[in-house]
């Protein structure tokens, strides 16, 4: 018996030793760095509790569509189709619901974001607008790459970075996909029916995988969104997919060092249709006459930041040997196995340092252009006659505004305004040629007067100086030249702010009338008293009789040694009112031209019931159902700006070069 009990003693102890033995081996390879090459795995119940929200950031090419045959329609349904976490957010001009109809309720679409006169879309304004999206991941995405599954494994795989990161990826261009999504749009599937494997996709493309180390080849950018910037300053007015931008936001993250920056290309499969030509910084789909907005993002990435001025190395995100699992799509659940094996959340921070390699880096090769190295002025491939058709709106009309470079954010607050009033058909004629330049680079419909004064004062230009008397002069032969283009004209000073859409009425009053404000305050007098007819906001039509009369203002105002104002009054209604009918109209007998003052409740001036006095301006002027009110009857230009910003009737931040919510 003591025998046997010695015996069991003796197989206890050994038994208790090996199993010490084999918790401390275990214990060794969790701590040891080389268990990342050892069968860890994560199970996709254990992280399913908490999978990253993803949105999606794109806008499609003002050519573009999104029919089932086209490749945004292509590779929207390939993101989609990654993970329930997926959002996608489409900004477009349109509010069509036909694009939702197609993808659900996880398209999004925001048109209120800025956009070009030809509906390029603003990458600054884009980026503004994504930080209104609650999301844990952000991604910039040009509409036409398509994703594989690996896309939201690598980005779960980051996410879990104990730092602030932006994430670079370039995808590769294949000549021909012949794969289709089956019905339930979960898998691809070959001709004959057969479903593809994930692999079959991503050798497809590996062939052809980052042979060229353009920045701009349908670059994907994504970031943990959280309230950081990407980089340091300000984002000047890019245009989206015209090229330059993606070089400089990178380049200006690594500069800025608040993000850890990295490269994701080995480890996400990406492709666009297309050839190595296709490329968004040098698109043969797009028009010659779209080249200067790639020109315009050149320009502003050479005047605002550090772009070009030195070349980065990204470290590059590896797929940490063979061990680097990828989403399961046959049941659309994110599957981030990404080691293989037990121990989940130990050491994880070390794990994922191990496959982010700074010695298996890529170097960017920017080009080199010197600081002091001039700046080309941009040139514009529209001139008045060509941009007209372009702007215009179904009744051939035209909403004016000319303005030198003093007024050129008072410009943009009206531009702004009329965007959010959804009034396209405007054009602005410049000046000088800053004008010219700053309002290509916020695309804007401009040309420029080629006779118009010179050395415009920037602060000294205020009602009846010498400068306003010759910049004044130069709106009615503007005005009358687009006449004469067939075109009727809403003369509008960037000084009017607009309540509503004047036009259905002004459009109302008929041919061989012209529509003007009235500058009497006095509310016991005619509002066609002398020299009351306001030159600064007028509607005329293209008829002949019109065209007669502003032929008759024009003459006039060439010999006059005031401004163009008193010529339309005493043109078009008679020195001392010899014209007029009743209390608001006058009558020019030899064109037979109708004036019509119009209603000062409806179109008040600067001085009409003190309103610019009043706390709220907004409240009464709506009260009112006012279509517009003048910030005139106050000199010098800053006093304007002045009284509007303290009104809350400005509505463009000049540092962020951006239209502003009120």
């Amino acid at each position: 018996m003591k025998l046997k009990g010695l015996r069991a003693g003796l197989l206890s102890v050994w038994l208790s030793g090996f199993l010490l033995i084999a918790l401390s081996f275990y214990g060794t390879q969790l701590l040891s760095p080389s268990s990342l090459d050892g069968p860890f795995r994560y199970s996709s119940r254990s992280i399913a509790a908490a999978p990253p929200k993803i949105t999606i950031f794109t806008a499609l090419r003002s050519s573009s569509s999104l029919d089932e045959d086209s490749q945004a329609f292509l590779a929207i349904r390939s993101w989609l189709a990654l993970s329930s976490q997926v959002t996608v957010v489409l900004f477009s001009p349109s509010s069509a619901s036909s694009f939702t109809d197609k993808f659900g309720s996880r398209l999004l679409l925001d048109s209120t974001i800025d956009f070009t006169f030809l509906g390029t879309p603003f990458l600054h304004s884009m980026l503004a607008r994504s930080e209104a999206y609650q999301s844990d991941i952000a991604v910039l995405m040009d509409p036409e790459t398509v994703l594989l599954p690996d896309f939201v494994s690598a980005l779960s795989f980051t996410n879990q970075l104990d730092r602030d990161w932006l994430l670079v990826s370039s995808s590769v261009s294949i000549p021909s996909f012949p794969f289709n999504w089956d019905k339930t749009g979960h898998f691809w599937r070959q001709g004959n029916g057969k479903r593809v494997r994930f692999g079959e996709l991503q050798k497809m493309i590996s062939l052809r995988s980052w042979q060229s180390n353009s920045t701009e080849s349908k670059t994907i950018l994504a970031w943990n969104n959280v309230d950081l910037p990407l980089h340091c300053g300000v984002l000047p007015p890019f245009l989206y997919q015209r090229g330059t931008y993606n070089q400089w936001i990178i380049n200006e993250a690594m500069s800025c060092k608040r993000r850890f920056v990295f490269d994701a290309t080995s480890t996400i499969s990406s492709f666009y249709l297309g050839n190595e030509d296709n490329r968004s910084d040098n698109n043969v789909s797009e028009p010659k006459t779209r080249n200067w907005e790639y020109i315009g993002n050149s320009h502003l990435g050479q005047l605002y930041g550090s772009l070009f001025s030195k070349s980065f190395t990204l470290p590059k995100l590896l797929k940490c040997n063979k061990h680097y699992m990828f989403v399961n799509v046959s049941d659309r659940s994110v599957d981030l196995s990404i080691l293989e094996g037990k121990g989940v959340g130990f050491r994880r921070r070390e794990k994922i340092s191990a496959c982010i390699s700074r010695t298996k880096s890529r170097s960017l090769n920017l080009d080199i252009v010197q600081k002091d190295e001039a700046v080309p002025l941009l040139k514009f491939p529209f001139d008045l006659q060509s941009l007209l058709p372009l702007v215009a709106d179904k009744n051939r009309t035209v909403v004016l505004s000319i303005a030198g470079y003093s007024y050129k954010d008072m410009l943009m607050s009206w531009v702004c305004r009329l965007r959010r009033l959804k009034v396209p058909n405007f054009l602005v004629c410049a000046l000088d040629d800053e004008t010219y330049q700053f309002s290509i680079l916020q695309g804007l419909p401009v040309f420029f007067d080629p006779y118009a004064p010179k050395n415009i004062s920037f602060n000294d230009c205020h009602f009846g100086s010498k400068c306003f008397q010759r910049v004044t002069k130069v709106k009615s032969r503007t005005v009358l030249k687009i006449l004469k283009l067939g075109y009727n004209v809403l003369l509008s000073d960037v000084d009017v702010y607009w309540f509503r859409n004047p036009l259905p009425l002004l459009q109302s009053f008929g041919p061989s009338v012209l529509a003007a404000q009235s500058d009497e305050y006095n509310r016991t007098v005619p509002i066609n008293r002398p020299r009351r007819l306001n030159s600064g906001f007028y509607f005329a039509r293209s008829d002949a009789p019109t065209i007669a009369a502003m032929e008759k203002v024009v003459k006039h105002a060439a010999t006059s040694g005031l401004s163009e104002q008193p010529s339309f009054y005493d043109t078009l209604c008679g020195e001392g009112g010899a014209y007029r009918l009743g209390d608001d109209r006058c009558l020019e007998p030899e064109t037979n031209l109708t004036v019509q003052f119009l209603d000062r409740e409806l179109f008040p001036n600067g001085a009409y019931r003190d309103l610019w006095l009043k706390e709220d301006v907004r409240a009464e002027c709506e009260k009112k159902h006012c279509f517009v009110l003048h910030n005139n009857w106050i000199s010098g230009r800053l006093k304007k700006i002045e009284r509007q910003m303290m009104r809350g009737l400005w509505e463009y931040d000049a540092s962020m070069r951006m239209c502003v919510e009120l």
